[in-house]
């Protein structure tokens, strides 16, 4: 996998459904079996109590397209695993990660045979602690957050089948944001490379800035708001759902529509080219050709614009991402989680934690062909992270990131691309000044509401 598609895997959003019959956690049954999403299961692997057992024998572990990139790394982890457990046997499984993925998952917790360890993301993990196929760590390991970020582990955290949060995965790696400009271009718009703004609205005012430099020569930014929904509402501390997740209430903000009034007014005096509305490019290209003020906020785009326009590079800074209400970053890590179902589970949590520990953690990062951040304490106070000398952006950006995961969560809104989508086509509406912005943000509540019941 490449580096610019894993690191987008960190925001991509599975919608799993699974069958209620049968799932969540069960004790004993006549019989004496325990069982676990309806599966049966040794009983240590539910219930309270701290898991036991030997260190041996047999596993599976399952990732998502890595092997082509990284298989010598990973295949390398599984070795030094094995030699430290004589006995253990780790069978690794590599998924395509195609469109059929999340059916495939489904299907192998249902059938009893999902992998003793398995990479997943939030909504993937969400809907899998629910029915019952995930290891509790909070009580089968009660230890298992200490190599991790704080905050990350806190937040980390899934609802079970009564509704309760649990801890059911490890934190693995995770993405970074922040602002990436163009100094030329944002000094001849009057704003000040070395002050980055610390609202989302800070920065629109500075976007109007350079519409009013740039006359149609170069812009801020693109204008399609599906880089910017839940983003910047996630920044601002707006809610799109509810608590429960079942409805949209980011209407009942007043700070939405003043976001879209914003967004309509920028489109409108020319922050963004008109053709980019409804594109679903990034900034990359035009970022890349000096043409577009700010680019994406992903930290591996520093490097993309580092390997294809050293003369744009030259011209790139980073600063920090505006942390507006919310007053932090945040995250939306990959997860390393074990199967309630494993039938050599003290050997698959083991591996789970080895492979998430520092040590592996800050291995992979500094791959080359790589841009992600670990989620351990210790690996973000890595030199590799943390000696940066020079004004190289590339470097800056790895340390600013780093800084910022110290005090980040994992509390990314999760919305289907259905939901997203409805959300978007309103929006673009209010825009191109088809209908006032408090309209639009009326009707994308209700039309979210409909794809969300529908769903529910």
């Amino acid at each position: 996998m490449s580096a610019k598609r894993l690191t987008r895997t960190l925001t991509c959003i599975a919608v799993l459904s699974l069958a209620a019959t049968g799932c969540g956690l069960g004790g004993g049954s006549d019989s004496g079996a325990a069982t676990a999403g309806g599966c049966k299961v040794d009983k240590g692997n539910v219930g309270s109590g701290r898991l036991t057992g030997e260190v041996k024998g047999s596993i599976t572990f399952q990732t998502t397209n890595l092997k082509k990139d990284f298989g010598t790394f990973f295949n390398g982890v599984i070795k030094d695993f094995e030699k430290a457990h004589p006995g253990t046997e780790v069978k690794w499984i590599d998924d395509p990660g195609d469109a059929t993925f999340s059916q495939r998952t489904v299907a192998d917790a249902q059938a009893c045979t999902l992998p003793d360890v398995l990479n997943t993301d939030s909504p993937t993990a969400t809907s899998l602690t629910r029915a019952g196929y995930l290891l509790d760590l909070g009580v089968k390991d009660p230890d298992a957050s200490k190599p991790f970020v704080p905050a990350f582990w806190k937040s980390s955290v899934m609802k079970d089948a009564s509704g309760t949060s649990v801890h059911t995965v490890l934190p693995w790696y995770t993405g970074g944001i922040l602002l990436t400009y163009n100094t030329d271009l944002l000094k001849q718009a009057g704003v000040d490379p070395a002050k980055p703004p610390t609202t989302i609205f800070g920065l629109f005012a500075d976007y109007e800035k350079v519409a009013e430099a740039g006359k149609g020569k170069f812009y801020a930014t693109m204008a399609n708001p599906v880089w910017r929904i839940p983003a910047d509402w996630d920044q601002m501390n707006i809610r799109t759902l509810s608590a429960d997740g079942k409805s949209a209430v980011f209407a009942d903000d007043p700070r939405t529509v003043q976001w879209v009034q914003w967004m309509t007014k920028l489109y409108k005096e020319g922050a963004m080219p008109k053709d980019s509305l409804s594109s679903s490019n990034d900034p990359s290209t035009l970022y890349s050709q000096g043409k577009v003020a700010y680019g994406s906020t992903n930290p591996s785009f520093v490097r993309f614009v580092k390997q294809n326009s050293p003369s744009v590079y030259d011209r790139t800074a980073v600063g920090q991402q505006p942390f507006d209400a919310l007053g932090h970053t945040t995250g939306a890590p990959q997860y390393i989680a074990t199967a309630a179902t494993s039938k050599n589970a003290p050997t698959a949590l083991a591996f789970a934690k080895f492979l998430t520990d520092a040590r592996n953690q800050t291995a992979w990062c500094k791959d080359p062909s790589v841009v992600i951040f670990p989620t351990t304490s210790a690996s973000l106070d890595d030199p590799f992270f943390q000696k940066v000398t020079g004004d190289d952006p590339f470097a800056q950006a790895r340390k600013l990131v780093a800084e910022q995961l110290k005090t980040a969560t994992a509390y990314q809104t999760n919305i289907s691309s259905a939901v997203q989508n409805a959300i978007v086509g309103q929006v673009q509406l209010a825009m191109q000044g088809k209908k006032s912005a408090a309209d639009a943000v009326k009707d994308a509540q209700e039309k979210a509401n409909e794809l969300l019941k529908q769903s529910s």
